[in-house]
């Protein structure tokens, strides 16, 4: 089983010190790949609810916010040469889809091939507001997005046209490296999500499950994928833990249970934290890898 990283990239603790030191003990160390997430904005009041908190509210304190994730996984890509680089999850219906190809296809093509691309719905309905983007229908829309993303990737002329973007026929070059595209891995843990992945997912990321949560989502997912004549074996499950125990019995476990990779949630704050923190995930690496 690979181990990754999920990093919150919150500032002002995370700057270039941190991250070029994540950089380099996260490649030096052989961790699969790091993910990191995206909100554009943050709000001091909010009727939405987070989904991973009894309280509903993000665990974001005033005067933090996230790094963009394109540019911040193009910073470690610059300084790395086998991390995999993962967004984890790119809020894609609230952004302009040819945009976000061409700048997934551009770190694809400077990284040589190593972005993997998460991809949510979202949470947050004031965040896809301030976008200019309506909250309602934004499944809809993210699977339009997606073909949008699709086209331009792998066609040498791409068009789209739905009732959510009209693309005129176009040329986007350069293509990604990675053949058809870079993974696409489909973020949540809604019924919706999963048919999402069977549909056109390469991966299913699950965010705050514990091993024992796994068997009912994958049998789930066993179903749908064999509606769309596709197996369980073609899609690799990454579960990030998240507040949820993650020792060397719990990595043991996430892998019997079914996951590919367990994303560690990584958090130093300042540049001498980094190195600590990653010797204290060693013993669940090693044992990932014992896993495999």
């Amino acid at each position: 089983m690979q181990m990754d990283l999920w990093m919150p990239t919150a500032t002002p603790m995370v700057d270039a010190g941190v991250l070029n030191e994540v950089a380099r003990c996260a490649d030096e160390r052989d961790y699969g790949c790091l993910w990191v997430g995206e909100h554009v904005v943050l709000f001091d009041d909010y009727e939405s609810s987070y989904p991973y908190s009894a309280d509903g509210k993000i665990p974001v304190p005033p005067g933090t916010g996230l790094l963009e994730p394109i540019t911040a996984l193009s910073w470690v890509a610059a300084r790395t040469t086998r991390l995999r680089l993962g967004t984890a999850m790119l809020l894609l219906p609230q952004r302009n889809p040819v945009y976000t190809a061409k700048e997934i296809a551009t770190l694809d093509f400077l990284s040589d091939g190593r972005v993997d691309v998460g991809i949510g719905v979202g949470w947050l309905a004031e965040e896809m507001d301030a976008c200019a983007v309506p909250f309602e229908r934004r499944g809809a829309r993210t699977d339009a997005y997606l073909d949008v993303l699709r086209t331009l990737w792998t066609d040498e002329l791409s068009e789209h046209h739905s009732n959510f973007y009209d693309l005129a026929a176009c040329r986007m070059d350069p293509k990604p490296r990675q053949l058809p595209h870079p993974p696409i891995h489909i973020g949540g843990e809604s019924d919706a999500a999963l048919r999402r992945v069977a549909r056109s997912g390469d991966g299913w990321h699950s965010f705050d499950r514990a091993p024992e949560e796994l068997a009912d989502p994958l049998n789930r997912l066993r179903v749908l994928l064999d509606e769309q004549e596709r197996q369980l074996d073609e899609i690799t499950v990454t579960v990030c833990p998240y507040t949820k125990t993650l020792d060397v019995a719990a990595v043991h476990h996430y892998a019997d249970a079914g996951a590919d990779a367990v994303a560690a949630l990584f958090l130093a704050l300042e540049p001498a934290a980094v190195e600590p923190a990653f010797d204290a995930l060693e013993p669940m690496r090693l044992a990932a890898k014992a896993s495999s």
